[in-house]
């Protein structure tokens, strides 16, 4: 017998009567686009999906769920990759869509107030016509929603030097899964005022509450940027720079790794030129400056060009005008796409401290080697997060669904060895919970699970996530 309540037709009705039959969705199609996120190929349907306009009626909704013990899915664009979307108890989806309205941009405070389920790039887009900048800019930010980056506290080519989301948020609305209505802070800059409740609902995966509403901080933008596309005879050298650039004191507003596969397949699925490419060359380095003057931007390029030719570089690209700067940002965001488009595969979301970027890529390729499985790698080197896409290729369905999991797992082990962890941005939602005892000792788990328990005794919102 399971553990979660029935939804009845009188339920249904309950809900029908706080949203309308139009947001009550019923439709199989239309419930097997709420069954998965881009995690791989997984599939979970939901019995209803319903889209609440306000967080009173997202309240009422929790109210009938906590009663019936109906097990509830929050879900934002469906961007994530780690499962945390996905209706693994089957029950109700409650789609953040309709609550897509920016509340107001307050310039004199640089802060923002927003529904969860507004575009990320448009939010950016929004503020930059105050001359404003939020900077967390995660490779989906044209399709994933805010109140998702609040939930996983998603980061990108940028927090290297800006930070991830949790560094933005001020203050946030939350239902919570009794239906009570919560405000977790204030729209100040410090706040030594009790519990610090914003930050545990940033990167709680939807576990603890639904986000209704967001107050982000915001910074003066930087009109200008210089950009580097610096070839790498050896991929590990193109590592060992990275940590060299900080030592020198010099801070780019983006570090990103690629190795050369990762690039090859990213100009091919992206059809524009092909960049100058020798056959010696391993991996590339992205970097960024950004500022309000472009003399101290070209001092900053000249040095990191000075630094780099230690590393066995190559010639180094440079774009300082926007035509080339955009042509060099879109292959990046188009490499996950296009590692998907070859193979089926899994993405590991790993970080270190930095440093030790070399040891860490060494052991990537170790272990596939050991394994017998390709990788593609590329990340946000910057601040030591490394994508480690892994292609099923050739392999047989038995070691991809069975096997791999040895090899993740040894991959985990020597990650936290290095000081490092398994997710860096992506969170840990269902695929990675397996995993999580080789970061954190049990009692360090028992103490999460009974912060769980406290905003959700019952476990109805998002259950089965994060935790093993």
């Amino acid at each position: 017998m399971s553990e979660y309540g029935v939804i009845s037709k009188e339920i249904i009705e309950q809900f029908i009567l706080i949203l309308e039959e139009e947001w009550v969705e019923r439709d199989p199609e239309v419930l097997a686009r709420y069954s998965h996120d881009e995690t791989e190929d997984l599939r979970f349907l939901p019995e209803l999906a319903l889209s609440p306009r306000t967080p009173e009626q997202i309240s009422e909704i929790l109210r009938i769920c906590s009663e019936h013990r109906i097990p509830v899915t929050p879900r934002g664009a469906g961007t994530g990759l780690s499962g945390g979307a996905i209706p693994v108890r089957g029950g109700v989806v409650i789609s953040t869509w309709r609550m897509n309205d920016i509340l107001e941009i307050d310039p004199h405070n640089m802060m923002v107030i927003t529904e969860p389920g507004v575009i990320t790039q448009e939010l950016q887009e929004e503020v930059r016509k105050f001359n404003l900048y939020y900077p967390p800019d995660p490779a989906s930010k044209g399709s994933c929603f805010i109140g998702g980056n609040v939930a996983e506290n998603s980061g990108g080519p940028r927090a290297v030097k800006y930070g991830v989301v949790k560094d933005w948020v001020l203050n946030l609305e939350v239902v919570l899964p009794n239906g009570d209505i919560i405000w977790t802070g204030a729209n100040t800059l410090k706040n030594s005022t009790g519990y610090n409740l914003t930050q545990l609902f940033v990167g709680s995966e939807g576990t603890l509450g639904i986000i209704t509403k967001i107050v982000l901080r915001l910074i003066p933008y930087p009109p200008h940027r210089i950009t580097l596309l610096a070839p790498f005879r050896q991929m590990r050298k193109a590592m060992e720079a990275v940590s060299a650039i900080f030592m020198k004191g010099l801070n780019p507003s983006a570090l990103e790794f690629m190795e050369r596969d990762a690039l090859v397949r990213a100009m091919e699925f992206a059809g524009r030129g092909a960049l100058p490419l020798d056959e010696k060359t391993q991996a590339h380095l992205l970097i960024e400056v950004d500022g309000f003057k472009m003399d101290p931007l070209y001092e900053d390029c000249e040095k990191i060009s000075e630094i780099l030719e230690d590393f066995d570089v190559g010639e180094i690209l440079i774009a300082d005008n926007e035509k080339d700067k955009a042509a060099l940002w879109h292959l990046r965001s188009r490499v996950a796409e296009a590692v998907k488009a070859h193979s089926v595969y899994k993405e590991e979301d790993t970080v270190v401290p930095r440093a030790y970027l070399p040891q860490l890529i060494d052991k990537v390729k170790e272990i596939g080697r050991k394994y017998g499985f390709q990788s593609v790698c590329y990340g946000h080197a910057g601040d030591g997060n490394l994508h480690v896409n892994i292609l099923k290729g050739d392999l047989s369905d038995r070691f991809w669904n069975e096997g791999l999991n040895e090899a993740l797992r040894e991959l985990f082990i020597e990650v936290r060895k290095l000081g490092g962890t398994i997710s860096g941005e992506h969170g840990i939602g269902w695929v990675q919970k397996a995993f999580l005892p080789i970061v954190f000792s049990p009692a360090e788990i028992t103490a999460m699970k009974n912060i769980k328990k406290i905003f959700d005794p019952l476990n109805i919102l998002n259950p089965d996530k994060i935790f093993p």
